[in-house]
């Protein structure tokens, strides 16, 4: 079956209906992102993204906020478009400090690290994209605890992508964040279900 790849207002359960399958829909989604996950050094962790998480966002953020329709316009907004188109990945990228001094002090030695990450299939490479939703950097190095990403992938890596067994890494080259993980094949399978 082909992935979704948009989201859009007529997705969107009435709240009544959501309220019926919420219990099984998140039981769902959490089996979903198990495998949808990678950790990168002590600190970072990429959440891909797909149809489902974003329904699932969206759904969840008008039921705790009831916002209604003028809060759906504004959820469709800000995660319709991290629904991956086909030929690409798409993630959440979050670095991941509890304690709030450490964190500032981290977060301020890491501007621009969404222009350092990449996906490496079989040697070949994706820079990440940095949607520009909003300014996550700012001049004085700080970057935010949050951003996301596009992977664009070409056909040839996309092909390799779908491979039991590819190499496939992701990493940074942040100068004060060098780090390189291996994509297990669990979560390869899973996000290779993202590429049309």
């Amino acid at each position: 079956m082909a992935p979704r790849t948009s989201l859009s207002r007529a997705d969107i359960l009435p709240m009544d209906a959501f309220i019926t399958v919420r219990k099984e829909k998140r039981a769902e989604v959490v089996g979903l992102k198990k495998h949808r996950r990678v950790s990168l050094g002590p600190h970072a962790t990429f959440y891909f993204e797909n149809f489902e998480t974003m329904w699932w966002q969206i759904q969840e953020m008008l039921y705790i906020e009831k916002g209604g329709e003028e809060q759906m316009a504004d959820e469709l907004a800000a995660y319709a478009p991290l629904v991956p188109r086909g030929s690409e990945l798409v993630a959440t990228f979050m670095l991941e400090i509890d304690e709030p001094v450490r964190r500032a002090r981290v977060l301020g030695s890491l501007g621009g690290i969404d222009q350092q990450l990449f996906i490496e299939v079989n040697g070949l490479r994706s820079q990440a994209v940095p949607e520009d939703d909003a300014e996550r950097n700012r001049e004085d190095g700080k970057t935010s605890a949050v951003h996301f990403l596009r992977f664009p992938l070409s056909p040839q890596q996309i092909a390799a992508f779908r491979q039991p067994g590819a190499k496939i890494l992701i990493g940074c080259e942040h100068p004060n964040y060098g780090h390189l993980a291996i994509v297990g094949e669990a979560t390869r399978e899973a996000l290779a279900r993202d590429f049309i």
